[in-house]
């Protein structure tokens, strides 16, 4: 009776609050214990099963903590209360008046005593509340200076959470234990300490030295385990250790991805000081050192060292220039020549995640060796070729550094496939503190990126198992080739000293040609971010990593498209009336540069107010109303982490150059004028292609995600496959143009009389097209479209081939675009015959 009426009061908001002060009533310990458990299953049925989230009173809350606290009472009863508590708390702890100290602390004892108990559904439900406290009454108390066993409440949670990780560790060896329960038990723990760390970042140290301690723990027990099966040589113990070592292998893991997590918490939210990363070399010390951990495990977690997360942090990296670089090619090496080649490759991808393009390079060489089929031989070979490239990148950036590496690797003799080729490049630059040639470095990685490409075409498998890497390796060529024309473009324009005002206003002259090529190669690095927001929402399920890494990406490429624009935000200076863009020759100045300008704000309004508010300033000058800048897809934002931090000054520094240009313009006269802006511009471009280099370069997770299917395609299969696949998207003239007008109007920012179902356009080589959309919309069943026709009615006479383009929008609010990867139809408008 209880059961059906809960049911249907849960499906009423308004009778809850009766039903739930029933149910309390039967609660009471004078009532018999089936009743009991009844009334709880009821109260479970509401807030957890059927997740109602109407308020409660404290007198709710503190019965169920004294459940949680009967030890008479059968565990099970106990940990359904503590879930009930869990659910009623994360909606009402908001809302909830203070508690008074001495009930806060007796609550909060009681949840402590359960965090403790040797029954895990019970310690894990308790830990879960004392968890969400932590993260939302803890906020809203704080200034009243709540504490349990004198430390702040988070902290403790913490060391509680640790506590419950040894003890659960500290039991393996002896019931060996080590099964897929056990592993998912440790990341829920890890999952509760990582949401304490995102809402309490400055606990980021206190959680690394904790894992620390816990990892010289698990050394410790690790050994003691191995010095028994060394007494007991028994078939069983030899069975059980190989279970542990697996077991070992796993747990490892799952810190690792907890760490790395951790890590990427403290750098969004700012927190990446010198004491974690001194914490994390400790824990990482403590792996190289432990006997009983395997190379690849010690592998990844000194990549960790090379986090792109830790910048300059670190002195002792530039005092001791590839130290870790060796350490980590010391594991690598022992791990390939223990014939681990599965772990070798995830550890080399890794590396090239992490943009340890030297690690990389190293364990995709060896691995290429010993592949046995034509198709993973080209995959590791393209691999190579693109590590290979972005190392020679990073080298060449620090020649002295460089000098040093090869000097080890002579002696370690761990490059040995790339020993002449390094030696060459560490011969040229030992002894030269001159600053590299950054257009030949430019050149080079692009040459080389166009020799994975090739690479790549000669892959005996579909291409569209590789649309992806095909895509990313065009738009990265694209932009190594966009920098290093900009580059030449500046080596062939360096001004003479001059000493008279003739000689200024010829210098001026003859400079526009040199300015009106950089105006236009910032629009194709503009297209380039644009086409780079367009692979990241191509391809649905990719990692958010990923997704970030590309944005970041994008964001260089619209950083250097508006430098490189630098012209066409000074509209006032006579000789620049007849700078044009060849695409936009109708166009006026002030219209292309708030192009640039709308494209770089939209990417930053979201992460940095400051630099916002000068692009807004300089928007402004423009005259030129906004458009959609402001929207952007949720799967392109970025947080405020210290890679994009990196860039961010880059970008501040690129912004306040040309804000107080302008500003020095006003006060000069034009020739002189036009000389200023020429000379302050082309330095101001070279800084900041020079600072981007230094920035490493990160390749996304998704790269990777390939399928290498060995069944060659038929003959027929092949030739139907080409068919389809000359049609590859990041050719088409137009793609980026499509998209973004299927995203204005998805997203309802242009104004409907711009934007029917008919309209009229010029396409990008000025031929008439049409502007069709058409909103597909699933039937009943999900099992086709019930309105998806295009109204052709009104079109004239003739042919016409679809282009076209389509997109959907996901649950959370993501925009993703959907690749045509065949040709569109082509249909006829005849003339009507009227019988």
């Amino acid at each position: 009776m209880l059961v059906s009426l809960s049911k249907l009061v849960s499906k009423s908001t308004g009778l809850i609050s009766e039903q739930v002060d029933l149910l309390l009533s039967c609660l009471s310990q004078e009532n018999p214990g089936q009743l009991r458990v009844t009334a709880l299953r009821c109260l479970h049925l509401i807030f957890v099963k059927e997740g109602c989230c109407s308020p409660v009173n404290v007198h709710v809350i503190k019965t169920l903590f004294t459940i949680a606290d009967e030890p008479e009472l059968p565990s099970v009863m106990q940990c359904g209360a503590l879930q009930i508590l869990h659910k009623i708390l994360l909606y009402t702890l908001p809302i909830l008046p203070s508690f008074k100290m001495l009930e806060f602390a007796q609550l909060l004892a009681i949840l402590e005593n359960a965090s403790q108990s040797p029954i895990m559904s019970k310690s894990l439900a308790a830990l879960c509340v004392l968890t969400d406290v932590s993260t939302k009454l803890w906020a809203k108390s704080e200034s009243e200076s709540f504490v349990v066993c004198s430390s702040p409440l988070p902290s403790r949670v913490i060391s509680l959470i640790m506590e419950r990780l040894s003890s659960l560790i500290k039991a393996l060896p002896n019931t060996c234990q080590t099964n897929s329960r056990i592993c998912q038990e440790v990341k829920s723990l890890l999952n509760l300490m990582l949401q304490l760390v995102g809402e309490h970042p400055d606990l980021g140290a206190m959680v690394l030295d904790e894992m620390s301690s816990f990892i010289e723990y698990f050394v410790n027990l690790e050994e003691n385990f191995m010095a028994i099966r060394q007494i007991d040589t028994s078939e069983i113990m030899d069975s059980e250790g190989e279970k542990w070592k697996v077991f070992r292998s796993k747990l490892l893991s799952i810190i690792h991805t907890f760490v790395a997590a951790c890590l990427q918490n403290l750098n969004e939210a700012g927190a990446i000081t010198t004491n974690v990363f001194d914490k994390l070399k400790l824990l990482v010390e403590l792996l190289h050192h432990g006997r009983v951990f395997d190379c690849y495990t010690r592998t990844i977690y000194s990549l960790l060292l090379h986090s792109h997360l830790f910048g300059k942090i670190d002195i002792f990296l530039i005092k001791h220039p590839f130290k870790h670089e060796l350490a980590t090619l010391e594991h690598a090496s022992k791990m390939l020549s223990e014939r681990d080649n599965w772990h070798a490759y995830k550890a080399g991808i890794y590396a090239a995640c992490q943009g340890a393009w030297i690690i990389a390079t190293f364990i995709f060489a060896q691995l290429m060796t010993r592949v046995q089929s034509d198709s993973c031989y080209c995959w590791l070979k393209l691999l190579v070729q693109f590590s290979y490239s972005e190392a020679k990148v990073q080298l060449s950036l620090l020649p002295k550094r460089q000098s040093i590496l090869v000097g080890s690797l002579d002696m370690n003799e761990l490059l040995a496939p790339f020993k002449d080729n390094l030696g060459e490049v560490g011969k040229d630059a030992e002894g030269n503190n001159n600053e590299p040639n950054y257009r030949d470095v430019l050149v080079a990685a692009y040459h080389n990126l166009s020799s994975s490409l090739e690479t790549l075409e000669t892959v005996v498998i579909s291409g569209k198992k590789f649309c992806f890497q095909r895509w990313f390796f065009t738009l990265r060529a694209k932009f190594l080739a966009a920098a290093g024309e900009i580059l030449e473009v500046l080596d062939t324009s360096k001004e003479k000293n001059v000493s008279n005002f003739i000689e200024v206003q010829n210098g001026a002259l003859a400079s526009l040609v040199c300015l009106q090529k950089t105006t236009e190669l910032s629009f194709r690095l503009k297209r380039i971010a644009k086409e780079l927001d367009l692979i990241s929402s191509s391809f649905v399920g990719i990692d958010v990593e990923s997704s970030k890494i590309i944005a970041t990406l994008a964001l260089n490429c619209s950083l250097l498209a508006f430098t490189a624009g630098f012209p066409l935000f000074f509209p006032n200076l006579p000789a620049y009336k007849n700078l044009r863009i060849c695409d936009h020759e109708d166009s006026k100045q002030n219209y292309l540069s708030s192009m640039l300008l709308q494209d770089l704000l939209g990417r930053l309004l979201h992460i940095d107010n400051e630099i916002s508010m000068y692009l807004c300033r300089l928007l402004d000058n423009g005259g030129h109303p906004k458009k959609c800048f402001h929207l952007q897809s949720r799967n392109q934002i970025l947080k405020s982490g210290h890679e994009v931090r990196d860039i961010l000054n880059i970008i501040r520094y690129a912004v306040s150059t040309v804000v107080r240009l302008q500003s020095e313009t006003n006060r000069m006269q034009n020739e002189v004028s036009i000389s200023h802006v020429t000379k302050t511009g082309i330095e101001l471009l070279l800084d900041i292609i020079k600072k981007w280099l230094q920035i490493p370069f990160q390749v996304p997770k998704h790269f990777f995600k390939i399928r290498v299917s060995f069944q060659k395609p038929s003959h027929s299969e092949r030739n139907c496959e080409q068919m389809e696949w000359d049609c590859q998207p990041w050719e088409s003239e137009d793609m980026v143009e499509m998209n973004e007008k299927l995203f204005h109007y998805v997203t309802e920012c242009a104004k409907k009389t711009s934007y029917g179902k008919c309209v009229r356009d010029d396409d990008i080589n000025g031929d008439q097209v049409v502007n069709g959309f058409v909103c597909f919309e699933p039937n009943a069943k999900g099992q086709g479209f019930s309105n998806c026709v295009l109204d052709v009615s009104h079109f004239p006479v003739g042919s016409y081939r679809i282009k076209w383009y389509s997109c959907c929008i996901d649950n959370q609010g993501s925009y993703w675009s959907i690749l045509p990867l065949n040709f569109g139809p082509v249909f006829t408008v005849q003339q009507s015959h009227v019988i």
